[in-house]
């Protein structure tokens, strides 16, 4: 098998994926701007070869480095990143060279498009916020935050992450960010729900069933982080909560995604909303067609001792079997900010937490925004347990 691994070196646990690809005995072909130098050394080991462009934004760049591939090694029967971003990149490449073991270029919107997840959360019976596109301009949005009310939340159609997300709460302020947002006319407008996010993190196989599922929860959501320049905490869960596993496996059979790492995020009601539901009910938010970002597989995998980039290459593979984990925990990330002055050092939250530190990465500063600069992540048998950690670690003082 030939698999194309589109920015194999980052996020740089994305390694392991190729890994456990290699291991399979898949020929596993990477295409990305990194030197070849700069690549970690399990990478390397893993990799059958690697083509290196220089600018990856360069759709030609990248058609001649698949076009090589074919050419060397024959037909191509994968071209993945697992990369938010770069998910319509990943479905033009299957598209041009035949590769229909993803999601094609006539369906990539469907997943990327936050206005058309809209309707595969009503197929699912999901409901999901009301919402107008600016380009129905500033009257038409001016007529719709009367009828629903304000705040208003605004955020691109197409976006990755938290980036071009802010509320907007009153109609002078929405004046100004039709005023003052450049291609204002390519965001989505909603109404405002208050409530945690929930997510639901899973691997399906072939056929469209579930292989593995777990649940995280974000309090709070990535969009206050970046906003507020708040601590960046979640965890993921001993348990997935039912409900949510089943608004969960609901969202993916209405996509019809199958072969697939998901990441589908809900709003869990904080109050009771009309039209949408009662407190601690779940709302669509957006779905999220690959892994959870930053170093959510290794968190899952601590959480339920997994390894969920095993799992996901042995789906590639056919050699999946579901997977039922027995070792629970409560695994959290707690990311905070250099320029923030903390009442425990570094020192005193490992010689604190050292037993149940799983890991203490730095963050890459393309992702600190929403991560923070240092994290901590570490498991714990209860969720009030959990919690005394992740207090412990973001007291400021």
């Amino acid at each position: 098998m030939n698999f194309i691994f589109i920015s194999p070196n980052f996020p740089t646990n994305y390694r392991y994926f190729c890994q456990q690809l290699a291991n399979n005995g898949v020929k596993v072909l990477g295409v990305g701007d990194a030197p070849y130098d700069k690549l970690h050394s399990e990478l390397k080991a893993s990799l059958e070869e690697y083509y290196r462009v220089e600018n990856m934004e360069d759709y030609l760049q990248m058609y001649r480095a698949v076009a090589y591939f074919a050419f060397k090694y024959g037909p191509i029967d994968w071209i993945e990143s697992n990369n938010e971003y770069w998910l319509q990149r990943d479905a033009a490449l299957r598209t041009a060279f035949h590769v229909t073991s993803g999601i094609m270029d006539d369906r990539i919107l469907d997943i990327k498009m936050k206005s058309e997840m809209k309707k595969f959360y009503k197929k699912a019976g999901i409901p999901s916020c009301k919402f107008i596109l600016a380009s129905e301009g500033l009257k038409s949005v001016k007529a719709f935050g009367k009828k629903v009310g304000y705040p208003l939340f605004s955020k691109p159609n197409i976006g990755v992450g938290a980036v071009g997300a802010n509320p907007i709460p009153d109609e002078a302020a929405l004046e100004k960010f039709f005023a003052e947002t450049p291609r204002a006319e390519d965001y989505i407008i909603e109404e405002y729900v208050t409530g945690d996010i929930w997510t639901y993190d899973a691997i399906y196989d072939a056929d469209g069933e579930p292989l593995f599922e777990n649940n995280c929860v974000c309090p709070p959501s990535i969009a206050d982080i970046v906003i507020n320049n708040l601590d960046s905490t979640y965890y993921a869960s001993a348990q997935v909560e039912e409900r949510l596993r089943d608004a969960g496996r609901r969202t993916v059979k209405a996509f019809g995604i199958k072969s697939r790492f998901v990441h589908c995020e809900f709003f869990c009601l904080a109050a009771d909303h009309p039209g949408l539901g009662k407190k601690g009910d779940f709302v669509g938010l957006e779905v999220n067609m690959r892994p959870g970002g930053g170093f959510t597989p290794d968190m899952i995998n601590y959480a339920h001792d997994v390894d969920v980039y095993k799992i996901w290459a042995n789906m590639i593979c056919g050699n999946a079997v579901p997977v039922r984990a027995t070792n629970n925990y409560y695994t959290a990330f707690a990311g905070i900010r250099d320029n923030v002055h903390y009442e425990h050092s570094h020192a005193e939250i490992m010689a604190k937490y050292g037993s149940q530190m799983c890991m203490a990465p730095r963050i890459p500063d393309a992702l600190s925004g929403a991560m923070g600069n240092q994290s901590y992540i570490a498991r714990f048998p209860s969720q009030e347990e959990m919690q005394a950690f992740i207090d412990y670690v973001t007291a400021r003082k």
